[in-house]
């Protein structure tokens, strides 16, 4: 019984010691404005040899002609499901330079994923219908999120240690990079980030 009960002990230390480890960042985005700024891609690169968890599959939908979500982001090597849950068929593309790739018209869900492998933007459309259009950034880290409507996201799951915080909007397809910048993570944290989407 003792010895039960001193293993348990064990257990719940190394338990609790690997949970101390991952910590969350909030983060906050604003224009120079300061307007909340939603559909940003906040990406955190590990400084240095990380190991890095396999990648995450992911799914993009099609609903009532639109892509639902409109901003994704996956890590390279992931696989995703574009499901189609419309009255309609679709023919979903991609010509970007990460990606290129067809699903020609369909209903349903194709019977195999898409295999993004090579990180960079990738624009998706519609052969059928111009006005659809979503975007997948593809990167080199697991640890990424998009803000949302009050432009806040959370990375959860962060090992301590150095990370390069790389950012991207929609609006700036085209243009250059936005500056990265360093961000030490040793606990949970916030942190608020300004992008001016303008050239």
């Amino acid at each position: 019984m003792a010895a039960r009960m001193a293993r348990a002990s064990g257990l719940a230390a190394v338990l609790l010691t690997g949970s101390a480890q991952a910590a969350t960042v909030t983060f906050q985005t604003i224009e120079p404005s300061g307007r909340v700024l939603d559909s940003v891609v906040l990406t955190l690169m590990p400084v240095g040899k990380a190991a890095l968890p396999p990648p995450r599959p992911a799914s993009i939908q099609q609903v009532r002609k639109t892509f639902v979500p409109l901003v994704s982001v996956v890590q390279t090597g992931a696989a995703v499901d574009f499901p189609n849950n419309d009255t309609v068929r679709h023919h979903v593309y991609s010509f970007s330079a990460s990606k290129v790739f067809e699903l020609k018209l369909y209903a349903g869900t194709p019977a195999r994923p898409v295999v993004f492998d090579k990180p960079g933007v990738v624009v998706l459309g519609c052969n059928i219908h111009d006005k659809m259009v979503a975007y997948i950034m593809v990167v080199d880290t697991p640890w990424f999120a998009v803000t949302g409507d009050d432009g806040s996201a959370k990375i959860t799951d962060l090992p301590s240690g150095d990370y390069m915080l790389q950012t991207w909007h929609p609006r700036r397809l085209g243009m250059s990079d936005l500056p990265s910048r360093p961000i030490r993570v040793s606990a949970d944290m916030t942190e608020s980030v300004t992008i001016d989407l303008k050239p």
